[in-house]
């Protein structure tokens, strides 16, 4: 039991490498999918106080996705950009590079370069932080290309802040802009 206790922050049984992949499979299909993470009304009723206590757990959701679908790629590539920019006990600059690397078309990566120096932002999420949630949703063809609205929601409660972006994608499956309008 000392031995746990003794990990420090940057050994493999800390960090949970497997963790960043699981969360991002899981999570961001979700969100690009449209499907509910709520638990049903049944699961959240309380039982009365002279019955044993219950445990009660949601059904498993099925996720799933198409690997040539706009929606999906944006989803993968929100997901994973998030969660590599927003662990803030140990965050991974080295996969932000390469998801940027990955999806961006270079054209746009060359210009989304000089946004981000021109605005000191990030111009993936548009913002100089991280959001707490997001959601992806198809917004149809445009020209030979593919247009993806992100809703990135940013604090919480009373602070809570939506920024809509509109994502283009070329045919070839690269994200060629990022706007605060549509191109439709």
């Amino acid at each position: 039991m000392n031995d746990m206790n003794n990990l420090n922050q940057t050994s493999p049984a800390h960090r949970r490498p497997g963790r960043r992949a699981a969360v991002v499979a899981g999570l961001v299909l979700t969100v690009g999918l449209g499907v509910s993470t709520q638990v049903p009304a049944q699961a959240s009723a309380h039982a009365p106080a002279h019955a044993p206590a219950q445990v009660t757990t949601a059904a498993q959701q099925p996720v799933s996705g198409t690997s040539g679908q706009a929606v999906t790629r944006v989803a993968d590539f929100y997901g994973a950009y998030v969660d590599a920019k927003g662990d803030y006990t140990d965050p991974d600059g080295t996969l932000a590079t390469g998801l940027r690397q990955h999806y961006l078309a270079p054209a746009f990566a060359t210009r989304l370069a000089a946004w981000e120096e021109e605005n000191g932002a990030d111009g993936i999420l548009r913002a100089q932080n991280v959001p707490a949630r997001w959601t992806v949703s198809d917004n149809g063809t445009v020209g030979n290309g593919h247009e993806v609205i992100v809703t990135l929601t940013f604090g919480s409660g009373g602070t809570m802040q939506k920024t809509k972006l509109f994502v283009l994608l070329e045919r070839y499956n690269h994200i060629v802009d990022i706007n605060t309008a549509s191109t439709r």
